[in-house]
Order: structure tokens, then C-alpha cells, then sequence
């Protein structure tokens, strides 16, 4: 015990921050997707417990934060997550996306640490959530794939999906001719596929096999007529009640609608505007992710289906992947480095 703790305070940890390059450096690829396949086996199980997200978005300066949380059952910790957007820091030159997650004692609720990651964890949650879709939904062929949106989020999708399946081609667009050739020249150099951009949603969708959507946007850009059979769509966008990327029939009318947490796309998400609408009701759902990663149901079943995967994104995901970092950052071998 140090001088003047008490007791009680002797026995509680310090509270440790890692930042975000400890954390970029142990948290990679591979270990976002073995933590997002356990988060969506959790889900599926019924072995997590997901409270509801909370949101906020700031008119004037076109910002949003949004807190998640989980506690897988069984996990020595539970996690809560901060995470913000505001989508006007691209004038000022810095990142969109920031913020930070809580980890605490699933025993006694102390704190144990901040990772400061800067919004890296979220970012990379997320994509592995989509390149698990993409293992389980799209065809079974090398894929052409169409991105709508060319921001931090598209770069990891397409680099989480050509880590689980072969990639044919990749089209990009976005509002930013700028920022869709930047977002193309990158990832064609990253990745080694044929990269190119698109001057309209409608020809960067043509004849995609698998079309995914990263954008903020509040009105719908994928439109009926864009999605041909056999396509699988991967929406991540539409995390809040205002968000829209695709039109509400296109969603009904997909042969197949998954969802990450039905219970939350039916408020968040691209089903939210479906089931609002009038155009589907909840019980046309086809299944949860984690039901079909977790084999309790079929993924794709034939060449020809229209599936639809909506992800707005689960505490139970920030719980798994911030699990991984805490172990990996608290490793004997991490703490040599430190």
C-alpha cells in the first residue's frame, strides 16, 4: 500500500490508457475477424448481454456520437465503447472518426483500462463484421466488387473481404471525385486488383457480385434497378435513424434479409425504413449473422438470390475485439515492451 491509500483504495488496479499506435500495433487483421465471429456466436447463442445503443448527432456541425456496450458471458471483462463522426473534419484535414473504449472488471466493475484507439477499433470491428458477411453470403467466385463511399471504412472493407475471399475487380464511388481516386489508387496498390472509379452509383453497381455501401448518407443511393440476381449487399452506413443508403423496396424485395441484431436494425437500420415504410414486415427477416456463422442457418443457398446483409454495428462486437486488445496489450511479452 502506498502512503496515504486506504485500504480499499490499495486493492483496487490502476486504471491503465493505452493509445492507438500499442493498440494498431497488436491488433490486427486476423484477430479482428477471430473476435467478430465469437461476438456474432455470442449473439446467436444468446450468450451476451447487449444493452441498447445511445446516439446523439450534432446538426451544426454534422457530427454524431454513438455509445455501445456488451458483456460476453463468460468474459473476465465487459466493454463500453464512445465513438464519434464529424464528417466536417475533412475541411480542417484530420480524421472524421474518433473516440475511445472503457474496459472494466466483469467481477467487481472496476475500471481496468482506456484504450484510447481513436475510433481504430470501431473502424476495424466493422469491417471484419462485413468480411464475415462476405464469407457466408456472396458467391462462391472471384468477386467484382462495387464500394459506395470512399472514406477510412471503405479501405478496411475491401481490405478485410480480400483476406476471406478472391477478389475479380473493385469499382468506387463516392460524392468526392477527389477522394474516390485517392480511395481507388490506394487500394489498388494495397491489394493488387484491378481498381477503378465510377462516375454514378449506378456504374459502379453493374453487374457487381457484391456491392457495399460505407456512407453517412441520409436519403437513399442504391435505387431499384441497381441490384441484379445474384448480388450480395453488405450495408454499413445506416448505424442511426436518420441514415438511409438504399431505398426501402430494394430491401423488401432481396430473396434473403440478414441482419447483425434485428431488434436494432429495426430502429437503426436500413430495415428501420423498410418496416416503417410499410414495404416488409419483421417476421420477412430471413436471420441474424451470427445464426448463419454460427451454422444455425444457410448462408447463400443458390446462384441466383439477392441477399441483403444489414449491419449497423453491436456492443457485442466492441466487447469481443476490445477484449483481444486488452489480453494482448496486458501479455507478459506486451508488458517487456512497454
Amino acid at each position: 500500500m502506498n502512503a496515504g491509500e486506504t485500504p480499499e483504495q490499495a486493492k483496487q488496479p490502476a486504471l491503465r490508457v493505452f493509445d492507438a499506435w500499442a493498440i494498431q500495433k497488436l491488433v490486427t487483421d486476423r484477430l479482428a475477424l477471430v473476435s467478430a465471429e465469437r461476438a456474432f456466436k455470442a449473439i446467436a447463442r444468446g450468450r451476451v448481454t447487449v444493452p441498447p445503443p445511445l446516439g446523439a448527432h450534432f446538426e451544426d456541425v454534422n457530427g454524431e456520437v454513438h455509445v455501445k456496450g456488451a458483456y460476453l458471458h463468460g468474459s473476465p471483462v465487459f466493454v463500453f465503447k464512445i465513438a464519434t463522426g464529424f464528417y466536417g473534419n475533412v475541411q480542417f484535414g484530420v480524421p472524421t472518426g474518433s473516440g475511445m473504449v472503457l474496459v472494466f472488471d466483469a467481477e467487481t466493475g472496476f475500471p481496468r483500462c482506456i484504450l484510447a484507439d481513436s475510433g481504430y477499433l470501431t473502424d476495424l470491428r466493422t469491417a471484419a463484421a462485413g468480411a464475415l458477411a462476405a464469407r457466408y453470403l456472396a458467391p462462391d467466385r472471384p468477386l467484382r466488387v462495387a464500394v459506395v463511399g470512399s472514406g477510412v471504412q471503405a479501405h478496411l472493407q475491401l481490405r478485410l473481404i480480400a483476406s476471406v475471399r478472391p477478389l475479380e475487380e473493385i469499382r468506387i464511388w463516392s460524392r468526392s471525385q477527389a477522394s474516390r481516386d485517392r480511395c481507388a489508387a490506394a487500394v489498388g496498390n494495397q491489394l493488387v486488383v484491378p481498381t477503378k472509379t465510377a462516375e454514378s452509383v449506378g456504374e459502379a453497381v453493374a453487374n457487381a457480385d457484391l456491392i457495399v455501401t460505407v456512407t453517412p448518407s441520409r436519403s437513399p443511393l442504391i435505387q431499384a434497378g441497381h441490384i441484379a440476381a445474384g448480388t450480395t449487399m453488405i450495408c454499413v452506413g445506416s448505424d442511426g435513424p436518420a441514415k438511409q443508403e438504399v431505398a426501402a423496396e430494394v430491401i423488401a424485395d432481396a430473396d434473403k434479409v440478414v441482419t447483425d441484431l434485428t431488434s436494432q436494425c429495426v430502429t437503426l437500420g436500413e430495415l428501420h425504413h423498410a418496416v416503417k415504410g410499410g414495404y416488409m414486415g419483421i417476421d420477412a427477416v430471413y436471420g441474424e449473422l451470427g445464426q448463419i456463422v454460427d451454422g444455425q442457418l444457410p448462408g447463400r443457398e443458390s446462384d441466383d438470390e439477392i441477399i441483403i446483409c444489414d449491419l449497423t454495428g453491436v456492443g457485442a462486437q466492441d466487447a469481443a475485439i476490445a477484449e483481444v486488445a486488452y489480453r494482448a496489450l496486458t501479455s507478459p511479452r506486451a508488458e517487456a515492451e512497454q
